[in-house]
């Protein structure tokens, strides 16, 4: 029983120093990362080195697999690509948490062919983790339980990005407006299909509407975790600039019901050096 939770970025520039500039400090503020800048590319495997370098053995990222195979070849003809990908983030090692695939909206059910064949050809020394976006895999029972079938074959997780708190009422800033226009508006989903359930939750400008938006998630999440599930949470608001300590908040809540929870690390000093 373990719970990671982290943000969809390890530097932002107003979060205090040093968080807001290495990937080291931040990973003494939580334990786990959405790494989306993979998405754009396959890295350098000397990058990864360093990222792994930076960070403790039980620090998890959640890699992205890049635009290449999930968006332009739509996980068809990418056995090239998805191999130099593995051995760019072989480095890792078990920080590696899970392969993330994140299909675009256009990807319909009328796909789930070509995902169930990505799923039972992929490597099974990795996670894997499905997040789609199209509307009828949230609208259409018959469809969802078609999804959950492939994943749960494959020993996948579905991806949820829960975006219900974003889209409670009408933006009141400019990133909240950025937010709207861009996040998937879709139904809430609280099923797990494997023991490590990750869920994507965004919040808002507000960090009471975040708080008061996630209660549902604590509650889940406390019984994913009695249940002896290791979920992984990553905390949103629309310009994630109170997210670090958002995702530290969420994880002291849940130790408050669960005091034997493993805690997270404790934050470098944000004090300049003295020579007193």
């Amino acid at each position: 029983m373990r719970l990671h939770v982290g943000c969809a970025q390890w530097t932002h520039p107003a979060w205090p120093q040093p968080a807001r500039l290495k990937l080291a400090a931040y990973a003494s503020w939580v334990n786990a990362v959405e790494s989306n800048t993979t998405f754009y590319g396959i890295p350098a495997r000397s990058s990864v080195e360093k990222w792994a370098a930076q960070t403790p053995p039980d620090f998890r990222f959640v890699v992205k697999l890049p635009q290449v195979i999930t968006h332009e070849r739509r996980l068809g003809n990418i056995a090239a690509e998805f191999y130099a990908f593995a051995a760019a983030v072989e480095p890792l090692g078990s920080r590696n948490h899970a392969m993330w695939v994140q299909l675009p909206a256009s990807f319909a059910p009328g796909d789930l062919g070509t995902l169930a064949a990505f799923l039972n050809g992929a490597p099974r020394e990795h996670r894997y983790a499905v997040e789609v976006r199209h509307p009828a895999f949230f609208d259409d029972p018959r469809v969802a339980a078609q999804l959950e079938q492939v994943l749960a074959r494959a020993g996948a997780e579905w991806v949820p990005f829960d975006t219900g708190t974003l889209f409670g009422h009408r933006p009141t800033s400019l990133a909240e407006r950025d937010a709207w226009m861009k996040k998937p508006r879709v139904a809430r989903r609280t099923t797990a299909l494997t023991g490590h359930p990750i869920v994507r939750y965004i919040g808002r400008d507000s960090v009471s509407e975040t708080v008061d938006g996630w209660a549902y998630l604590v509650d889940l999440v406390h019984t994913w975790l009695t249940e002896g599930r290791s979920p992984t949470i990553f905390l949103h608001t629309p310009d994630n600039a109170e997210a670090l300590n958002l995702a530290r908040l969420f994880h002291q809540t849940l130790r408050t019901r669960l005091p034997s929870l493993a805690p997270l690390p404790e934050p470098v000093s944000l004090e300049p050096p003295t020579l007193f």
